[in-house]
C-alpha cells in the first residue's frame, strides 16, 4: 500500500465524523483551512511522542491512538478552549494494515469523544513516531494562561493523581515497558486494572477547563507530576506557593495499592491530565458547586518565590522536578 492510498483508506474517514465545524477545507488539498468566527481567538498546540520514550515498545495501536490525541486535547483544556480539529503527522517504520485499521479505529473514537476532527497531516517512513497539532478556539482575550496567579490565590486540582504514573509498575511483573499494553480491563476493575486504564486512556479535561473560563487565574495540565507542572505556573506568575501533602487528591485504587507511597506518586509522577488551576478566595467560594465538587484545594499562592510542601521548600526558580527529556527524572 502506497502513502496516498494508506491516508486514503484509514484517514480520510476521520475527517468526516462530526457535523458543521470550522475545517472548511480538510485532507486533499496542500493545506487545511480552518474559519475563526469574529471574537474568538485561535489556541493551537502540539504534541509529539516516541516508540520507547512515551509509549510502550509494541504499544496497542488503539491505546497509541486515544493517548496521543488525548496528550494534545489537554492542551487545549488548560487554556480553556473548545477543541475543532487537529492535524497527524505519523511516522511508521512499514505499512502494517492490522495495525494501522486499529489505530485508526482508536483514533475515530478519541476524536468523537473529545470533540475534534482530523484537518490533514503527513505520513512517511521511519522509527514510529507521532505528532499531533490541536486547535480550539476561545473567546477573544480569555484564553487562560499559566501567568496569572496572584499572591492570595488557592492552588487546586481537579481528580486524582498518581494512577498514571503507578500504573507503569504494572504493565509487566518485572516494570518493563515492553508489550505490556494487552492487558484488558474486566467489570469491575481490580485496583491494577483501575491505575492501567488512567494510563490507557487518559480524559483530558475539556468542559472542565471551559468551564474555569473567566474564573481561574492560570492553569495547566498536569503531564510531567504535579510539583512541576505547578512550578511553571508559579515562575510564569513570578510568585510561589505552599500546597499541604495532607490535601493531594488519591484514588482509592492508589492507596491500597501503595500505601503511605501514594502521595508521592501523585505529586512526582505523570500522565494524568488533571488540570492545575488557581483561583481568587471570593471566586472560589463563589464557583458553582457543581465546579467546585470536581476539584480539591491544595494550597496557596503566596508573594515569596519558591514551592513548599508542608512549609519547606521543595524547589525555586526552575528546579526540575517530573520527567525532561533531556535530564529525565530529577
Amino acid at each position: 500500500m502506497g502513502e496516498f492510498e494508506l491516508i486514503r483508506q484509514y484517514f480520510m474517514p476521520l475527517a468526516r465524523l462530526h457535523g458543521p465545524h470550522s475545517v472548511v477545507v480538510g485532507p486533499g488539498d496542500d493545506c487545511a483551512v480552518q474559519r475563526v468566527p469574529s471574537g474568538f481567538d485561535l489556541v493551537f498546540s502540539i504534541d509529539t511522542l516516541v516508540e520507547g520514550v512515551h509509549f510502550p515498545r509494541n504499544y496497542r495501536p488503539d491505546y497509541l491512538a486515544w493517548r496521543t490525541l488525548a496528550v494534545a486535547a489537554s492542551d487545549l483544556a488548560a487554556m480553556g478552549a473548545e477543541p475543532t480539529c487537529f492535524t497527524l503527522a505519523l511516522t511508521l517504520p512499514e505499512v502494517n494494515e492490522p495495525w494501522l485499521w486499529d489505530f485508526a479505529g482508536g483514533l475515530g473514537k478519541a476524536a468523537e469523544s473529545f470533540g475534534l476532527v482530523l484537518a490533514g497531516g503527513d505520513t512517511t517512513r521511519g522509527p514510529l513516531t507521532l505528532s499531533v497539532q490541536v486547535h480550539g478556539l476561545v473567546e477573544q482575550g480569555s484564553a487562560i494562561c499559566r501567568s496569572g496567579a496572584k499572591p492570595g490565590d488557592l492552588v487546586v486540582v481537579s481528580g486524582t493523581l498518581g494512577d498514571a504514573g503507578a500504573a507503569l509498575d504494572y504493565l509487566l511483573p518485572d516494570g518493563s515497558l515492553e508489550a505490556g499494553s494487552y492487558i484488558e480491563p474486566r467489570h469491575p476493575l481490580t485496583d491494577e486494572q483501575y491505575v492501567l486504564e488512567r494510563y490507557h486512556h487518559p480524559r483530558p479535561r475539556l468542559k472542565l477547563g471551559e468551564a474555569l473560563r473567566h474564573l481561574a487565574t492560570a492553569a495547566i495540565d498536569v503531564s510531567d507530576g504535579l510539583l512541576a507542572d505547578l512550578n511553571h505556573i508559579l515562575e510564569a506568575s513570578s510568585v510561589g506557593a505552599s500546597v499541604e501533602r495532607a490535601h493531594i487528591p488519591v484514588s482509592p485504587a492508589l492507596a491500597r495499592l501503595k500505601g503511605s507511597a501514594a502521595t508521592d506518586y501523585a505529586l512526582h509522577s505523570g500522565d494524568d491530565y488533571e488540570l492545575c488551576a488557581t483561583l481568587a478566595e471570593a471566586t472560589w467560594a463563589n464557583a458553582p458547586p457543581s465546579l467546585k465538587q470536581q476539584f480539591t484545594v491544595i494550597g496557596v499562592v503566596e508573594s515569596t518565590p519558591g514551592l513548599r510542601l508542608d512549609g519547606t521548600t521543595v524547589m525555586s526558580g526552575s528546579d526540575a522536578v517530573g520527567f525532561d527529556h533531556f535530564r529525565g527524572k530529577a
